[in-house]
């Protein structure tokens, strides 16, 4: 193991949950301002969560939220490409 990376780096997992959930969203017809006033989050959070040049580490409970109003299961979330 290289002692100069840190070990459990999730920087590529948040960049891909962003891009699911924006993925999920715009298949819901719903515009960031409409999530993110629905999970009860700033716009600007939203944006943030979404976008993949910002890490932006988010709750079980924002996870759980989002997916029950997108209508899928939380692992749809989570299910990565990478």
């Amino acid at each position: 193991m290289d002692n100069k990376k840190t070990p459990f780096d999730n920087t590529q997992n948040y960049i891909e949950l962003g891009y699911n959930i924006a993925y999920y969203r715009k298949h819901a017809g719903l515009t960031q301002e409409q999530l993110a006033e629905l999970v009860g989050i700033s716009r600007q959070h939203m944006g943030a969560v979404e976008a993949p040049n910002i890490v932006r580490p988010i709750s079980l409970d924002l996870l759980f939220n989002i997916a029950s109003v997108l209508d899928i299961e939380p692992s749809e979330l989570l299910k990565f490409r990478h």
